[in-house]
């Protein structure tokens, strides 16, 4: 890897783990619902103009259908459950339970027609991940927090179907028109949302709060998005997928010192089972590559969504 491609990777591995420290402080003073909208109509306000001089909204545009979608598993549920999520959730525990979505990309992918050959890896790397999220949840959290737990789920199963829509639909187009227009879809589905649900701030947010936004819609959304794809340029997609084994960390490191979590030793254990458990599933099959050409990009390959 050359000396950009490290700056690029270590820049967007911290700024894809600090979403969950600046989304639990937001939380405390806004609704989930308003912060989505935030975040989208900021971050879309810097990419738009972007993306329209680069000419890449209008190939874009004429595939709605899958861009909705894409937008809707993406942005407008993950998003969303995030932020109900971390409501009652440490924000550690959220971004250690995130780095299970390449376990769940490879349910996806079948039942999208990918071919994937499963192996024995591939088994192993389900079964220790899958004990990884146990360990987070059945130990760490004792069981509590349920609710919170399956709007993760929700996420997490958001983030896998994201990327496998855009490798069978969209994988031809310039991804910055992609999010572009995707965060503009997702801030205009949420703007009646936001008035129905009566979820506008009755008052003028903290410092705290209004830094965390800021920081949410600019870093961690427009400027992370722009990182991505310098970083795909660079290295390529599949190594861009190593990002899934620092966000975690950077996100039980951010909360610990930042807001004081606590680290048990089920934290580390499930972190360290669901990070082996992806390394396995995600190993490259040189078998099945040497004896099949795809030339669809696999949702294996795909990067990492901002949270």
């Amino acid at each position: 890897m050359t000396r950009r491609g490290l700056i690029l990777f270590a820049a967007l591995g911290l700024i894809w783990g600090i979403p969950y420290l600046f989304i639990k402080i937001a939380v405390a003073e806004l609704t989930p619902e308003f912060l989505v909208l935030a975040r989208c109509v900021i971050a879309a306000a810097l990419l738009l103009p972007i993306a329209a001089g680069q000419r890449a909204l209008v190939p874009v545009l004429r595939r709605w259908r899958p861009l909705l979608a894409f937008a809707v598993v993406e942005i407008v549920l993950p998003w969303y459950a995030l932020n109900a999520a971390e409501v009652s959730l440490p924000s550690s525990t959220t971004g250690l339970l995130l780095a299970s979505i390449p376990l769940v990309a490879i349910g996806v992918a079948f039942l999208m027609g990918r071919r994937h050959r499963v192996t024995a890896l591939t088994v192993l790397g389900l079964i220790t991940g899958t004990a990884g999220v146990v360990a987070v949840v059945g130990l760490d959290l004792g069981g509590g927090d349920l609710g919170a737990v399956a709007l993760i789920g929700v996420a997490v199963v958001g983030y896998a179907v994201g990327p496998a829509i855009l490798a069978k639909w969209m994988h031809d187009l310039p991804g910055l028109g992609v999010m572009a227009a995707a965060l503009t879809i997702a801030g205009l589905i949420y703007l009646p949302i936001v008035a129905i649900t009566g979820g506008w701030p009755t008052e003028v947010p903290s410092p705290p709060v209004i830094t965390s936004v800021l920081v949410l819609a600019v870093l961690c959304s427009a400027v992370a998005f722009l990182l991505m794809f310098a970083l795909i340029a660079e290295i390529g997609p599949v190594r861009m997928t190593a990002i899934t084994y620092v966000n975690p960390a950077v996100a039980v490191v951010a909360g610990a010192l930042v807001l004081g979590e606590a680290v048990t030793v089920y934290t580390g254990l499930g972190f360290a089972l669901i990070l082996i458990g992806c390394w396995l599933v995600t190993l490259p099959d040189k078998r099945a590559a040497e004896s099949t050409a795809d030339p669809e990009p696999s949702t294996a390959t795909q990067p990492t969504p901002a949270v």
